[in-house]
């Protein structure tokens, strides 16, 4: 279809124009980056610049279903208990040497990257790092940002570490070039991580700051706390009454969490709720304050046996939670499951207030309070990722070696050339599934459906850039100041203004949509593109600046009760060391 007949020039600054109005959205985080990203393509799609023919292609592009098998391996890794060994090695060793055992934990995380989807590891890894800052009383931020970063860099160590690179290789294969091997980038990969981690040993507890997780602000009393509800009878004395003013309420040791009339919580705005005869008050109380209301006149219990023990946990909402998108008031998780939320954390602010207007996202942390058999049925319902302590589950373990087998056989066998990444891993899933490592619903559970939507969308924008000749346009309007530059100062350009883009926008966008742009300028320059594109690679992921720069800084950022300033605060030293030693390596090893 075409509805604007323009010229070359025209449908290049039009596909220019809808890629600036994306990454806008993707800046203002109205709608969802995946949101976006299929808005852009429906563009490209709408005004012809993307031709139907070519956009279709984008279906047959081995690197979204190569990563798509990727998750399916590493949910069978994670069912077999694979990384629960260095949860169990951490709490036998971190009373006897503490640092030693730290440091071995970050480089564990490390290597484990490099060859596991980075998601899933840090997910694993969060509330392991949580119980050692309680053992070792620090706050868990010195230790979570680490987290990140080192998962970050390790996943630098092969073509499968990232998702970001399968992509950049997927670009580099379609433009005709010779494949990336399994390996290939390896040598750049450790250099980074040796470099990245010889910086945050000698400057990150300077530039760390101590924060604390909302799980952490209150401390141990909650710990012991008691769910109860209390009936105000006909003739109380309390009728009346603010319920957050009523002495019995406002006691030290007392927190009044819901006021239920009928059938209806009025829990929205506490502050203004005046008592009436018949009312429930929801209360959070120590032992002593409950046995004490028992015998007040102004009270009834609704029933003695209903006062039971909880818990205060913190869970996260990691890639793949089924609460996402949705309301916490829409959920009636207090109905359904007789779970409390207590407060929120997104980026740098703790939400008290309006919760049940409060839209779930990617990132967001929850401080859920209720019985412990009824928030682990909501976190299994859910997808919860509990963060106070290590998820316990019944591992498979006796499949443990067909699921690290699986994972060896796509790495030894591809990078001995033996098949491609894409058939060896479809290979290996249906070796995990058919010896059942992990159940195919549980399985299907680790593909994240919005990253995949996200990809296919960018790819069919990466598209509409290319047939517009909008990659052309840029190429012109650049390539000539670039050709009064040496060539490692033009791949110094390109590899800072990818992660300029990567720190404000999806890594993967950035990796689909700069990769062709940064190897039309390497040729125009008269130079192998080859060096150019592994820039991309590289500044597409090791982007440590913002919490925005990469999914799992998103991860550790509720729970680290991180503000953004803390990200650049080391982010941008780690940024500008890991970047110039990319910069110097990059054409050692693949010269121009």
């Amino acid at each position: 279809m075409i509805i604007l007949p323009l010229s070359q020039t025209g449908n290049a600054v039009l596909a220019l124009l809808i890629v600036a109005g994306m990454f806008a959205m993707f800046l203002r985080e109205r709608w969802p980056p995946e949101v976006t990203a299929i808005a852009g393509a429906a563009l490209m799609l709408v005004f012809n610049l993307a031709p139907y023919e070519n956009a279709a292609a984008v279906l047959s592009n081995p690197a979204p279903w190569t990563i798509t098998f990727m998750f399916l391996i590493m949910g069978a890794l994670v069912r077999t208990g694979a990384l629960d060994a260095m949860t169990r090695y951490a709490e036998s060793r971190i009373d006897q040497n503490p640092k030693l055992t730290v440091a071995l934990m970050f480089a564990l995380t490390m290597f484990a990257s490099g060859v596991m989807n980075n998601t899933p590891v840090v997910a694993v890894m969060i509330p392991v790092f949580i119980q050692v800052a309680r053992k070792l009383k620090i706050s868990p931020s010195r230790f979570l940002m680490p987290l990140s970063y080192f998962t970050v860099m390790g996943g630098m160590l092969s073509l499968i570490g990232t998702s970001t690179n399968i992509l950049v290789d997927g670009v580099v294969r379609s433009r005709g070039l010779e494949p990336f091997s399994i390996f290939e980038i390896l040598p750049l990969g450790l250099a980074i991580c040796a470099i990245g981690s010889i910086f945050m040993a000698l400057f990150a507890r300077r530039l760390i700051p101590e924060r604390q997780s909302l799980s952490f602000m209150l401390g141990d009393r909650p710990k012991m706390k008691y769910f109860t509800e209390v009936a105000i009878p006909e003739e109380s004395a309390l009728i009346g009454q603010n319920v957050m003013e009523a002495d019995s309420f406002s006691r030290e040791g007392v927190r009044v969490i819901d006021v239920l009339r009928g059938d209806a919580s009025l829990r929205r705005d506490l502050s203004s709720v005046e008592l009436k005869a018949g009312d429930r008050v929801v209360l959070r109380s120590e032992m002593e304050e409950l046995l004490g209301m028992q015998k007040n006149r102004d009270l009834r219990m609704v029933d003695k046996l209903s006062s039971v023990q909880t818990e205060t946990v913190e869970v996260l909402i990691s890639p793949g939670c089924r609460m996402i998108g949705q309301r916490l008031g829409d959920m009636r998780l207090r109905r359904r499951y007789g779970v409390y939320v207590l407060a929120a954390h997104r980026r740098n602010q703790n939400i008290g207030r309006q919760l049940d207007d409060l839209v779930v996202v990617v990132g967001d942390t929850l401080l859920l309070e209720g019985a412990s058999e009824d928030i682990a049925r909501l976190a299994s319902d859910m997808d919860l990722v509990d963060v106070s302590k290590p998820q316990a589950r019944a591992y498979r373990r006796s499949h443990l070696p067909l699921a690290v087998g699986a994972l060896a056989a796509v790495v030894v066998l591809s990078a001995l050339g033996v098949a491609p990444i894409l058939a060896l891993a479809m290979v290996a899933v249906a070796a995990i599934l058919v010896s059942r490592c992990i159940d195919t619903d549980e399985a299907f559970t680790f593909i994240e459906g919005r990253l995949l939507a996200l990809i296919f969308a960018m790819l069919v924008v990466g598209v509409g850039l290319d047939k517009s000749g909008a990659v052309e346009l840029i190429v012109n309007a650049v390539a000539p100041w670039l050709k009064t530059l040496p060539p490692q100062v033009a791949l110094i350009v390109v590899y800072f203004l990818g992660l300029a883009m990567t720190e404000l926008l999806s890594n993967n966008a950035v990796a689909v949509i700069f990769t062709p742009i940064a190897m039309s300028l390497a040729l125009a320059l008269g130079l192998d593109p080859r060096p150019f594109a592994v820039a991309v690679m590289f500044s597409a992921s090791v982007a440590f600046a913002t919490p925005i720069g990469y999914q799992t800084h998103m991860m550790v950022y509720g729970p680290g009760g991180y503000k953004f300033t803390d990200f650049l605060r080391l982010g941008i030293p780690m940024d500008i060391v890991t970047g110039l030693t990319a910069c110097f390596l990059i054409p050692l090893i693949w010269p121009f």
